[in-house]
């Protein structure tokens, strides 16, 4: 397997405020106006924009929500578990891998206002993936999870909140 720092350095990744490390790697020249988006976004946005993220170790990336669906790419590495509190409060886990046998899966699919972390199924290794955003990604559509704010929300999925949200 190649190492994180191969990946890190050839691909010029830098420290992700969420954890992990990423670029971004396509940003679409189409705008999407105002007018045309849901209440949610405050602005226009561009059609859609593509990173590529890398979690290694006990590095997890904390539960945050985003204004738009986010479609993830497994590259190389281990298994990444993602897990999600959907908008109704139900818990799941998907896990992003090339191993089928394994349950893994290529792709998954976030929702738009699902709340959502991952980290890795196996901590001793690293997942490099890719994650495309549409309409696109922009900070103001980012919000990064409270915990105490969750705890109070969803008392059941306690242990993955304390799990993906720092202090």
């Amino acid at each position: 397997m190649t190492s994180q720092e191969y990946w890190i350095s050839h691909l010029n990744l830098q420290h992700h405020p969420e954890g992990g490390f990423f670029r971004e790697t396509y940003r679409a020249p189409l705008a999407i106006p105002h007018s045309a988006l849901p209440a949610s976004f405050r602005d226009s946005r561009r059609a859609s924009t593509a990173i590529y993220f890398l979690i290694a170790g006990e590095d997890f990336s904390a539960l945050h929500r985003l204004a738009a669906d986010e479609v993830w790419h497994f590259y190389a590495g281990s298994a990444l578990l993602i897990h999600c509190i959907d908008r109704s409060g139900n818990y799941s886990i998907v896990k992003l891998g090339q191993n089928p046998e394994n349950g893994e899966q290529f792709q998954c699919v976030i929702p738009a206002g699902d709340w959502f972390g991952s980290c890795l199924e196996r901590p001793d290794t690293y997942a490099l993936v890719g994650c495309t955003v549409a309409p696109g990604f922009d900070f103001a559509d980012f919000e990064m999870a409270q915990r105490a704010d969750l705890l109070t929300d969803y008392p059941q999925h306690k242990d993955v909140i304390e799990k993906l949200t720092r202090r």
